[in-house]
């Protein structure tokens, strides 16, 4: 497949491209620079999610859009306002440029530890996060789940998700927190970079959410 990849010189979205490239996959990084990607051999192309117009420019003639943007932590941005404008230009560049497909890094505060209840409405949920995850999960509520026109998969991480070991394994789900026999509720970033490729090549979770932990 041909693939754009936003963010892709963020810790999560290096890793996406990064497993593309291994999987054979042509793939484009978009940034907000332009700079290349640490570390990888990608073609490299300035990117803004939240303009239609290039959000266009770089899908078209593209089979897939993966977006793995969002605020920069410690730059100041508003989280909505980065991820809502994120959402909102992504899939108006994505119909201008005619193509379906798209996959989303997404939050895990709206997952559902119980019915009702959001993770991000815990007690204990880390205050620093806490407007984030809010973010995120207004961003998959008014914007990813009112589209119908376009072929989007939101993947949420787990609780926690951090560098670690590429092992392969992992569980995937829906709406609600995975956890372990500990209770926790943990992927590394290379795992969890095998789960959104795994999805974008089976294309098996159309307009909903999936989530992935151990």
């Amino acid at each position: 497949m041909k693939v754009v990849v936003f963010g892709a010189s963020g810790a999560i979205g290096r890793a996406i491209t990064a497993e593309l490239l291994v999987r054979g996959h042509t793939v484009t990084a978009a940034t907000r620079t332009g700079a290349p990607v640490e570390g990888l051999v990608v073609q490299a192309v300035t990117g803004d999610a939240s303009d239609p117009a290039s959000v266009a420019r770089l899908a078209a003639g593209q089979d897939a859009v993966v977006s793995a943007t969002g605020p920069r932590r410690g730059s100041g941005e508003d989280p909505e306002e980065s991820l809502l404008g994120a959402a909102r230009g992504l899939a108006e560049g994505l119909r201008r440029a005619g193509v379906r497909r798209l996959v989303v890094v997404g939050g895990s505060g709206s997952l559902e530890v119980a019915p009702g209840q959001r993770l991000v409405d815990s007690p204990g949920f880390p205050p620093a996060w806490k407007a984030t995850a809010l973010a995120h999960a207004r961003t998959l509520d008014e914007v990813y789940r009112a589209i119908d026109d376009l072929d989007w998969t939101y993947v949420s991480p787990a609780g926690v998700i951090g560098p670690g070991e590429r092992t392969g394994e992992f569980r995937v789900g829906g709406d609600q927190l995975l956890v372990d026999d500990a209770g926790e509720s943990r992927i590394s970033i290379p795992d969890f970079a095998i789960a959104l490729t795994d999805e974008l090549e089976d294309n098996e979770a159309f307009r909903r959410r999936i989530t992935v932990a151990y």
